[in-house]
């Protein structure tokens, strides 16, 4: 474990170019705005922009925002605090599965969990008494607050949007360094906590990882995040943190997002298709291989050539539009896997008003939370290909397992919620999805039924409704 040092005496920003410090003295909303997702993250970095973040911060480098306003700090607390724990526990958290407790001793993480269900007042024994840290895990599952903020986050960056509190005491450090393989925005929300963040050996992780203390060299940001502070970091960002003596304990929030969403995450997931579209077409996809190939040793460099002359091939094909890209397995797991829309009542996702008629204004409801995928029919395994229509939501999606996975097969299957369609329905279905509002007889069928079966069938799932004035 390092020697503690006496916290900085600068503003909690380090100097150089890749470090940037911004303050907010009551000049912007005091919480964050869950008006749309777009309004929730700016509020999120406030005072900095959209445009200013992504293209200086975002993937590139650290950045920390300091609030000086009372109202921030406050309204950060209100998400969480060491208290609550008591009432968490009442809830029956277990071990390992909820929240760990840890401690950082020598440079190494030892993990203090007992088995089984927590008690709280061993649980506050150990952080009091053994100075260890409590990891809490996605606590959006038992705070609506946060729900609602994470809800929104995911629809604004189309991708998983994970959670987790750190409450360490004075003079302690949970984790030891290391990076992670997610964007990291880091909500200070009680007392205060020294960061200290490092160059990445692995830029852009794809994994999580340690690094020892003597290959991480000297700290490119040292900073005090103070509540109502925001701290984030990209994927890879080596760090580690610590509450120093004198500050009675340390609370802060990780909002972690884009993990597995990278340019190669894509390809993986639209190769097969566009390989199994582009055979169909193109009889040089078909020819054999050369005999006897799989016997050899691999590598052969005339086969690498026209290997390399099929992909440049494909690519030539997917610039020109003559194939597209069908991120199928990424969209239906996102959908699947992401928290439904917030809401106060079950009602809320539920059919909604009058059921819809050909001569009626309609629109779709939550489309944030619904895609549209073109599949292959699984159900005909023994004839030709036959492509179907998808539309997948996650309306009723289960709060209480997000991003936790599950242990029962079945819970999973009550997440995928959806509908299918013929293939030849999918200029309606885009159509509805890019309208904001039109008439049943306006949708782009061939048939009065159709249109009728369509707008039904999404109005039963609770993703259509009637807008008549």
């Amino acid at each position: 474990m390092p020697r503690k040092k006496k916290a900085p005496a600068s503003d909690g920003a380090s100097e150089g170019p890749a470090s940037k410090t911004a303050k907010a003295q009551h000049t912007g909303p005091a919480c964050l705005c869950s008006d749309s997702p777009a309004s929730l993250f700016q509020s999120l970095i406030h005072p900095m922009g959209q445009e200013e973040f992504f293209s200086d911060f975002w993937e590139k480098k650290p950045l920390h925002l300091q609030r000086s306003d009372p109202a921030t700090a406050s309204y950060y607390q209100s998400l969480f605090q060491l208290s609550d724990m008591k009432t968490m526990c009442a809830q029956g958290l277990e071990y390992a599965r909820d929240l760990n407790v840890c401690r950082c001793i020598n440079g190494k993480k030892k993990v203090l969990n007992k088995v089984g269900r927590v008690n709280y007042k061993i649980l506050n024994n150990d952080f009091h008494q053994k100075k260890a840290t409590i990891q809490f895990h996605q606590p959006q599952r038992f705070k609506d607050e946060l729900w609602r903020i994470q809800e929104k986050l995911e629809c604004f960056f189309g991708a998983l949007v994970g959670s987790n509190v750190y409450m360490t005491p004075q003079e302690s450090q949970g984790l030891p360094p290391h990076y992670d393989d997610v964007e990291v925005f880091i909500l200070q929300l009680e007392g205060e906590k020294r960061w200290r963040l490092y160059p990445p050996t692995v830029p852009l992780a794809r994994e999580y990882g340690l690094e020892p203390e003597h290959r991480i060299g000297t700290p490119t940001h040292d900073i005090i995040l103070k509540a109502g502070d925001l701290l984030y970091f990209p994927r890879g960002t080596i760090h580690q943190a610590e509450t120093l003596a004198g500050v009675a304990h340390s609370t802060h929030m990780t909002l972690s997002t884009y993990q597995n969403m990278a340019w190669g995450n894509l390809l993986l997931d639209v190769f097969p298709s566009m390989l199994f579209d582009t055979m169909q077409s193109d009889i040089s996809m078909r020819q054999g291989m050369p005999r006897r190939h799989l016997l050899g040793p691999g590598g052969d460099l005339d086969t690498d050539k026209r290997m390399a002359a099929c992909l440049r091939g494909l690519a030539d094909r997917l610039e020109s539009g003559a194939i597209g890209t069908n991120s199928t397995e990424m969209r239906r797991d996102f959908v699947t896997s992401r928290l439904p829309p917030y809401s106060q009542e079950e009602e809320e996702t539920a059919p909604s008003g009058k059921i819809p008629e050909l001569k009626d204004s309609v629109r779709l409801r939550f489309k944030d939370h619904m895609v549209i995928t073109v599949e292959p029919n699984q159900e005909k395994t023994d004839e030709a290909t036959e492509l179907v229509i998808f539309v997948l939501h996650s309306l009723r999606n289960q709060r209480d397992v997000h991003m936790m996975g599950s242990s029962d097969p079945e819970d999973d299957k009550e997440g995928s919620q959806g509908l299918r369609f013929p293939v030849s329905y999918l200029k309606a279905l885009r159509q509805l999805q890019e309208a904001d509002t039109l008439t049943v007889d306006q949708v782009e069928l061939p048939s009065d039924e159709a249109k009728l079966n369509v707008a039904l069938a999404l109005w039963t799932e609770g993703l259509l409704e009637v807008c008549n004035i």
